[in-house]
């Protein structure tokens, strides 16, 4: 690795100096991006002298809007040298309208690597065991990606049926749910034929698309043969529907869940030790890299406590990219942490209604 690939955020530094040494790298002219730099004149504070903790990072404006246009270029911190370079941009799912853009070079790289030793405490088959199928969005989504790296750090191949999430929500926004659920029975065809000629041992989709996977009996009964870990993301769930998904559908695989999007990274499921999640699932940011805090969402510089619902704020800072706070649509219990994983959890989580009462549309994805 060249000497210009240097990680200032180093995971043990104690929480004010992180977030010291975040300010120095992304506001500094000599290591920070363009876009920073120049968006540092443009407040009424000092990022380098006046922000110091996490809860600090509430003075920056909620900057996620500009980057639906934001030349990606800009996005790039300047400390990052052009040897070694390696980023790539990624778009977001565009749930809310237009797509959001970041660039990553090796920050979520690591947070990968990390979700992969929690994918290993929940047993989920690791190399030499089978393939993996990614049922779901590959570029321009990070998720594609980040499924590929997980197989091939367990040595094994990723086959990947891909999907276009902003196609089938549009659908389902504009009354088309016929196309919609034939969208998914082209995704499930293909499934099928590698299901039936591949050692496919993993199995990446979402909840709907494990719906209706579970309503075609030659598939379930494939998926059930051969699969020993399902990991879902990209939609909500129910705690009934996954009770059935890890009790009745597939009980001989870990069924493990992933919470995240393109500006956060990935949360994974906590494994469940000695039954002191009364939650069935819990979702567990990259610490300390990406925070989620849980507040009320009328007085949304206020969070909630344990064990209260309210709504998601993010915010992602690595070496690669600043993301100060900015509020997602996604309502949420908050969820206390433990010994293993001193990061707040997050469980049952499910679209933010808004004022008019409407809630996003999730589509398949």
């Amino acid at each position: 690795m060249s000497e210009h690939i240097i990680d200032p955020l180093a995971a043990d530094l104690a929480p004010e100096d992180f977030i010291h040494a975040a300010m120095q790298w992304h506001f500094s002219p000599t290591t920070g991006s363009p876009y920073w730099v120049k968006r540092a004149a443009e407040l009424d504070f000092n990022p380098l002298t006046d922000v110091h903790t996490w809860d600090d990072l509430d003075l920056f404006p909620d900057v996620s809007d500009e980057w639906k246009d934001v030349p990606v270029d800009a996005l790039v911190p300047a400390g990052i040298g052009r040897e070694g370079w390696d980023f790539q941009v990624f778009d977001s799912g565009g749930t809310t309208g237009r797509p959001k853009r970041i660039v990553e070079s090796r920050s979520r790289r690591n947070g990968v690597h990390w979700v992969s030793e929690v994918l290993a405490d929940h047993k989920v088959p690791g190399e030499g065991e089978g393939h993996w199928l990614h049922l779901g969005p590959t570029g321009p989504h990070i998720v594609g990606r980040s499924i590929g790296l997980l197989a091939q750090m367990r040595g094994t191949f990723c086959h990947y049926i891909d999907f276009d999430p902003r196609w089938v929500k549009n659908s389902v926004k504009q009354g088309r749910t016929d196309e919609a659920a034939r969208y998914v029975k082209h995704i499930l065809a293909q499934a099928r034929d590698i299901l039936s000629t591949q050692p496919v041992s993993v199995l990446f989709a979402t909840p709907p698309v494990l719906e209706a996977l579970a309503a075609d009996d030659k598939l379930l009964d494939l998926v059930q043969r051969k699969v020993r870990g399902i990991i879902w993301a990209g939609t909500s769930v129910s705690p009934e529907t996954l009770r059935a998904f890890e009790d009745e559908l597939f009980p001989d695989a870990a069924v493990v869940g992933l919470y995240g999007n393109t500006m956060m990274g990935i949360a994974p499921q906590r494994p469940r030790e000695g039954g002191q999640d009364d939650e069935r699932c819990v979702f567990i940011p990259f610490h300390p890299f990406s925070r989620v805090k849980v507040v009320d969402p009328e007085n949304t510089s206020t969070s909630v406590a344990h064990g209260e619902r309210g709504q998601a704020k993010i915010s992602l800072v690595s070496r690669d990219l600043l993301l100060p706070w900015t509020l997602e649509r996604d309502s949420v219990l908050r969820i206390a942490p433990t010994a293993k994983y001193p990061q707040d959890g997050l469980a049952d989580i499910r679209p933010l209604a808004v004022a008019d009462g409407q809630t996003a549309v999730e589509g398949v994805y």
